[in-house]
């Protein structure tokens, strides 16, 4: 389990995680497959914008449950999704 920052702001996190296509959007954790959520729009969607930040939750922030899946597939995964986000593959 990890947690990444994403430039920009909810909207931009949230696409990121829509975009992705071998890694599921799924708040389950321990499955055999790569998983990842934007808790910011999801899991804690009805918290207030100061008890999200109070519990470490920020509006960048995608939380991944890495899987089986061979890492390279899951890095050209969120690659293909940074550019349709942020036009170019990773974050520099």
């Amino acid at each position: 389990m990890l947690s990444i920052g994403v430039k920009g702001d909810a909207s931009a996190g949230s696409k990121v995680v829509d975009g992705l296509k071998l890694v599921s959007s799924l708040a389950n954790v321990g499955d055999a497959r790569s998983l990842a959520i934007h808790p910011w729009s999801t899991t804690h969607e009805q918290l207030s914008d100061d008890e999200r930040l109070a519990s470490g939750v920020t509006e960048d922030m995608i939380r991944i449950s890495v899987g089986i899946e061979h890492v390279d597939d899951s890095i050209a995964d969120f690659e293909q999704s940074f550019k349709i986000v942020y036009g170019y593959p990773g974050l520099g």
